[in-house]
């Protein structure tokens, strides 16, 4: 921008005349040529960032989280999440819940050409005794455990309960879990607590993490409804005979 001004006598003469006591100044200035003044830019507002009506409503399962890579999990997903799925580009999910698979939720899949692995495992809360959820009162079953003794709750002696979370469906979901093939996947279950949390705490096993840290991912999900239970499920469980399953996506340790 180029300013052009025009000026009558550059120099400023003071002049002091006393007339009567009083002191006059006399001052010139310069004049300006405002033909010459070129306008304010306008200001330019910042465009605006169109967002389209489906990215308004990006909302994500209860308890959503990344696990690692290629692998996410959550509480059960409804029809208010499926545009949030959509983006994680899924091949595959793996639910951890008994009853059928809703029919809303199987037309998602199969338009998005998602596989389903359902390995029904009951809520642990469904079968523990009056009074003793949070208690360690749960012998895990597994390939190296028989089946003996009882327990009591301090009224009345109860035989030891049939385990809540099957350890040959934790195996066979590990399978599932630990194949890239089936990446993009997301684990679920009605919440995204305990199931959930169990399965994942076991693949941590595989990835060598430490207990300490197994049981404070748990926790961070669980929170007031962690279950003493499913910690010494995840503790006890033996992962020597998955240790032959290639586990390519990740080796991280804790």
């Amino acid at each position: 921008m180029k300013l052009i001004e025009k000026t009558m006598n550059m120099t400023m003469e003071e002049e002091e005349k006393q007339d009567g006591g009083e002191v006059f100044h006399t001052i010139e200035v310069a004049k300006v040529d405002r033909n010459y003044v070129s306008p304010p830019a306008a200001a330019t507002a910042a465009p605006l960032l169109e967002v389209s009506g489906e990215e308004l409503n990006l909302i994500p399962p209860l308890n959503f989280a990344i696990v690692d890579n290629g692998i996410f999990r959550s509480g059960f997903p409804d029809i208010a999440n499926f545009s949030f799925i959509k983006t994680l580009g899924l091949r595959s999910i793996i639910s951890l819940c008994p009853e059928p698979y809703p029919e809303n939720n199987m037309q998602f899949l199969k338009s998005n050409g998602i596989s389903l692995f359902q390995f029904g495992i009951e809520g642990s809360k469904s079968k523990c005794l009056p009074g003793l959820e949070n208690e360690v009162w749960l012998h895990i079953w597994s390939s190296k455990h028989q089946k003996e003794g009882s327990y009591t709750n301090g009224n009345s002696k109860t035989s030891e309960p049939l385990v809540d979370i099957l350890d040959h469906k934790i195996r066979e979901a590990l399978k599932v879990l630990l194949d890239e093939k089936n990446h993009p996947l997301l684990i679920h279950c009605k919440r995204g607590k305990h199931r959930t949390g169990c399965l994942v705490g076991c693949m941590r096993k595989l990835q060598k993490w430490c207990i300490t840290s197994i049981f404070d991912e748990y926790q961070r999900f669980a929170a007031a409804k962690a279950r003493v239970s499913d910690q010494r499920f995840m503790e006890s469980f033996d992962v020597s005979g998955l240790k032959h399953i290639p586990m390519s996506f990740s080796c991280s340790n804790r």
